[in-house]
């Protein structure tokens, strides 16, 4: 039942209750196998028995907060709990990483630093039933956001606003390659490790972003790939192996592939990207062709195949001759991945939105419905939104325009069959829209994006989303 960890929640009485929005997503126990369609809610009751109550106690169990190294009990009995952080500790050799035995937690509470040590996290506090996550559950919807495990182990009201709003976590760096395998063959899950903690601590789920990616990338890795097909294949199958033999027991959804197609010319909206064809001119291109797709989802299915395997990229939810034509690419790539039986299981809609780009709910709906007809699950994985270039007076009407296109775009989505949303951060405080400067805004306001302002405070936008959820 380790399998199932990540898409179960499991309380100590040893039941349990599953929401599964996917098409045709398996689920994993031993012996048990339970492929649910579309918009399905599973409800499923075990009882289980431990062979060795210490060796195999359940993976999401409480850990105790405060930031003490603590390994799974799915370890080796034996196996002792890492204190102090140590020159190396939390870096596994590809040979380790690949037996799986990677107490993904406990690294990651001993590699947390000294700054995170010396501000012990009190557990937050969650008002029952009040968070985004609670309103959208009890409409068979999954709501959740990206995270920054420094933040977690750091900001108790950063903390806190994650445990009450949302229930399923995505890293927003700590899983990516370069946060991964800083050097060839040497995989770090100690930045990992403390999101996986705060999500065992909360009871909550992690999905992984991105197995591959153009951007992220240590310094060794393009040198690498630029040495040949052989040497590509070779490093992205050990990573891949490396990785999901790691994160295993813990995250069941991986964004296997992140941003591979280009952006049409001339959109006002998206950047200018290099292009080859529909794909984006990367090293991963170069090195293997768009091949590469294939080989990293094939890969995938290899090592874990009860994992959902997911294709995730932007700039596909506008009414715009651009977005259209991107919404045709992904459908060409993904007819052409399953008519070589290659096997896929999801498209993520990163929803970037930018409330200048004029939308209809036509085209994004059936842009949905085709990729269901397929036998595929959509999801929003990374929604904020970007104010427009003239800003009304008072944030009041500000944030009104902001929710106003949101809950366009997302009951739009919902009501096509998606089943899972996830912002991509929850306050404005920390976005990325106001940190990078190709989004940020020129004219020294800040965008206001989010669900919670900077004060974490609920903005018209998460209630745009609670009404989302409810009509869905």
């Amino acid at each position: 039942w380790a399998c199932c960890s990540a898409l179960l929640n499991s309380p100590s009485d040893g039941y349990y209750n599953a929401a599964v929005d996917a098409a045709f997503s398996p689920i994993a126990l031993p012996g048990v196998c339970i492929h649910a369609g579309f918009g399905d809610t599973v409800q499923l009751t075990l009882s289980c028995t431990r062979r060795n109550k210490e060796a195999t106690s359940p993976l999401l169990s409480s850990v105790r907060m405060g930031y003490e190294a603590q390994l799974w009990s799915a370890l080796p009995p034996g196996t002792a709990a890492r204190g102090a952080r140590r020159p190396g500790a939390g870096r596994l050799s590809n040979a380790h990483a690949r037996r799986g035995m990677l107490g993904l937690v406990g690294l990651g509470l001993a590699g947390c630093g000294t700054r995170a040590r010396s501000q012990p996290m009190t557990e937050p506090a969650r008002p029952p039933g009040d968070g985004l996550a609670d309103l959208a559950r009890a409409h068979g919807i999954s709501f959740g956001t990206a995270v920054q495990g420094e933040l977690l182990a750091q900001d108790q009201v950063y903390a806190a606003a994650v445990a009450a709003e949302a229930q399923l976590l995505v890293p927003e760096w700590e899983a990516k390659w370069e946060a991964l395998q800083p050097r060839e063959g040497e995989f770090d899950f100690g930045p990992l490790g403390v999101v996986a903690g705060f999500a065992q601590a909360q009871r909550k789920q992690l999905r992984g972003h991105a197995l591959v990616w153009h951007n992220a990338m240590p310094d060794w890795l393009a040198p690498a790939l630029a040495e040949g097909p052989a040497r590509a294949r070779a490093v992205l199958a050990a990573h891949i192996e490396g990785v999901l033999g790691a994160t295993q027991p813990l995250i069941r959804d991986w964004d296997v592939v992140n941003e591979v197609l280009a952006n049409p010319p001339g959109s006002r909206f998206t950047d200018q990207t290099p292009a080859r064809g529909i794909f984006r001119d990367t090293p991963w291109l170069r090195a293997l062709g768009p091949d590469y797709i294939e080989l990293a989802l094939r890969l995938a299915r290899e090592r874990d195949r009860t994992l959902r395997l997911t294709i995730n990229d932007y700039g596909l939810e506008g009414d715009t001759p651009w977005a259209e034509q991107k919404r045709q690419n992904m459908l060409a790539l993904v007819r052409a991945l399953l008519a070589a039986r290659c096997p896929l299981d999801a498209v993520g809609l990163q929803a970037h939105l930018q409330v200048d780009e004029p939308f209809r709910p036509e085209p994004l709906a059936g842009f949905i419905q085709t990729l269901h007809g397929m036998g595929l699950a959509v999801l929003i994985t990374e929604l904020d939104c970007r104010e427009g270039a003239n800003l009304p007076p008072g944030q009041e009407a500000r944030d009104g325009i902001v929710a106003a296109y949101v809950q366009q775009v997302v009951g739009t989505a919902l009501a096509a069959g998606c089943r899972t949303v996830l912002t991509w951060g929850l306050s404005d405080r920390d976005s990325w829209l106001n940190r990078d400067p190709d989004v940020a805004r020129r004219d020294g306001q800040q965008h206001r994006g989010h669900p919670l302002d900077a004060e974490f405070r609920r903005k018209a936008m998460w209630q745009a989303l609670a009404r989302s959820f409810a009509s869905a």
